[in-house]
């Protein structure tokens, strides 16, 4: 069966399934999709489900060659079009060429972690250092203080300030009274007032009309070390290899869920071949404590390296995961690996337990506006954002989930695509109703008076609710085609690999097998995950979930019933033999 035995008309669900076992509806690829796609297969010579992935993401056909294989000579923009670009620039190659003090002043996440390294790292391959300031969540907050700024500037010719800054006058003003200068290279939304800084980067500020918002600020740092290069080489001076440097804006493009299109498609692309060397030793050390054998992907920058870079700004020392990403020593990587592995086991602990509590809490109130919100004493701030994206998953709505102590609610929150959450929390922040707040359009931070909550989360509610994120009901599973199980070879999926990495704004593809009988279903594993085969095709469902999806599957097998299945294909290279093997995701009744 090929991708276009089964196509959608506007408005069917694909295969007829209105509710799955996970009690979703499926959707899948549309006529036009599927006539694109038939112009693919022919002109690219290209397997038809591959062409009906490439089709859905709008890629002509004369394109699909260089969608396959993007370089990044071909993405990359002039960095110069970034506002205050050539300020930024100019200053920091003038500090470096008069050998003047920097300091690097760090956001304590992923993000702000790998730009503070991408800095740290250029600069020691100019026979120069910096001093890395990361603040401590619970004690500072997110971004520059009076206190950290003023300290810094007494010390200090030059401050950079990443992942952070663009809403904090006050500090950068400290800073610059006190003596240094200051550089900000930021992404998140920015206040119609800026700071009086030396410079600002940020396509998110009001005047920036690069139309790179799309970046985390990893990847503005990096166009950032691209024009001072640009500056260094007319010089005839020495100019790091940032090429080398791009497993760091990878991780940080990963870790802060920005979209995989364009440019950030190909700064992962090309990073995930640079850590695959393993010549930076915090990645190398904490894919060894994390058990990573082969190649990272993706994913794994999501949810095994990036969790583990986080640990120490949620539970433990906000500086440790930067000094892991900027260290070039192997033994203080290994031993810094160690400690965020351990503390991110931590992490997971105290998650599951305000996750328990807060999905309660948000069922008793209701989950049927445009907001799903909880909060409660004493819940760990380093913990509240991750819980929040479980809700966001968990409802298809936009998620805050907020700790309270002292009179306070610090918290955080998820949204959902076409909702701006960044903005409405920004908005109620300027009223009054919050403390402070802001962020971009899929996640934010805020603060909030105790006594307010209730009345700043009704207010928040029903902003979200105006841009329709009441209307929402359970997540569609979008199936990028149907194939046939001896269609699933090592060669489509390499193929479907191909058009990754995958994730925000370019998710990864969902297949549905129709008409299918399960065969050889055992369970297996402590936690009774059930591995199963559908003809030459096999297949792994996890246990553990609260739809019975496996024990569906296991049914069907013992009856031998056909039924619809639905999951992602990958590859597997147990016993040194590469084959095609299916994740279960969904099924349902043939």
């Amino acid at each position: 069966m090929t991708a276009a035995a089964r196509t959608s008309t506007q408005g069917d669900a694909f295969l007829g399934v209105e509710t799955s076992q996970t009690g979703r509806r499926w959707t899948g690829p549309d006529a036009a999709t599927d006539r694109l796609a038939q112009a693919i297969a022919r002109e690219a010579g290209l397997p038809e489900i591959v062409a009906t992935l490439l089709a859905a993401r709008g890629v002509a056909p004369e394109e699909a060659g260089r969608y396959l294989d993007p370089k990044l000579r071909d993405l990359m923009p002039d960095p110069d079009t970034l506002a205050d670009m050539d300020r930024a620039a100019r200053r920091l190659v003038a500090a470096v060429e008069g050998r003047q003090r920097i300091a690097v002043f760090a956001d304590y996440d992923v993000d702000g972690g790998a730009s503070a390294a991408l800095l740290i790292a250029w600069l020691r391959e100019l026979g120069r250092e910096a001093t890395l300031y990361v603040p401590d969540r619970l004690e500072e907050g997110y971004g520059p203080n009076v206190p950290a700024m003023e300290g810094l500037a007494r010390n200090h010719d030059l401050i950079l300030c990443v992942d952070c800054g663009t809403a904090s006058p006050d500090p950068v003003e400290a800073a610059m009274r006190a003596g240094a200068d200051v550089v900000i290279a930021d992404h998140h939304l920015a206040p119609e007032v800026l700071p009086q800084a030396t410079a600002i980067v940020n396509p998110n500020r009001h005047d920036d009309a690069s139309g790179m918002g799309h970046l985390c600020a990893a990847g503005v740092v990096f166009l950032w070390l691209v024009a001072a290069n640009r500056i260094l080489r007319g010089k005839g001076g020495p100019v790091p290899d940032l090429m080398g440097m791009l497993d760091l804006v990878a991780v940080a493009t990963v870790a802060d869920v920005a979209p995989l299109t364009g440019l950030n498609r190909a700064f992962v692309r090309q990073g995930l071949r640079v850590m695959a060397g393993r010549q930076r030793p915090g990645l190398a050390a904490l894919a060894d404590v994390a058990g990573l054998s082969a190649p990272p992907r993706s994913q794994d920058l999501g949810f095994v390296i990036g969790p583990r870079i986080n640990a120490g700004g949620r539970v433990g020392t906000a500086d440790l995961g930067a000094r892991l990403l900027a260290t070039d020593n192997a033994d203080e990587a290994a031993a810094l690996a160690e400690r965020l592995h351990g503390l991110n086991a931590e992490r997971r602990d105290i998650e599951a337990r305000v996750l328990d509590a807060a999905v309660e809490q948000a069922e008793e109130r209701g989950t049927a506006g445009g907001l799903v919100w909880a909060a409660g004493a004493g819940w760990h701030a380093g913990v509240v954002g991750i819980v929040a994206a479980r809700l966001k998953e968990r409802f298809n709505r936009p998620a805050v989930v907020i700790g309270l102590e002292g009179g306070e609610g610090k918290g955080s929150g998820r949204s959902v695509a076409g909702v701006d959450l960044g903005s409405a929390i920004a908005a109620l922040a300027r009223e009054g109703l919050l403390l402070r707040g802001g962020g971009h359009r899929m996640a934010a931070g805020l603060t909030v008076a105790e006594e307010r909550l209730e009345e700043a989360m009704a207010a928040l509610d029903a902003r979200l609710a105006a841009q329709g994120a009441d209307a929402l009901g359970p997540a569609d599973l979008v199936l990028s085609g149907a194939l046939a199980p001896e269609a699933a070879t090592v060669e489509v999926v390499e193929m479907l690999e191909a058009a990754g990495p995958f994730g925000p704004s370019n998710p990864a593809p969902r297949l549905a097998f129709p008409s299918v009988i399960p065969g050889g279903a055992r369970r297996v594993g402590s936690g009774g995950h059930l591995q199963f085969r559908l003809g030459p095709l096999a297949c792994i469902g996890f246990a553990g979930d609260r739809h019975g999806l496996t024990d569906f599957v296991e049914a069907a097998a013992q009856v031998r019933r056909p039924i619809h299945v639905a999951g992602r294909l990958e590859l597997d290279d147990w016993g040194g033999r590469r084959k095609a093997k299916l994740r279960l995701e969904d099924a349902a009744g043939a």
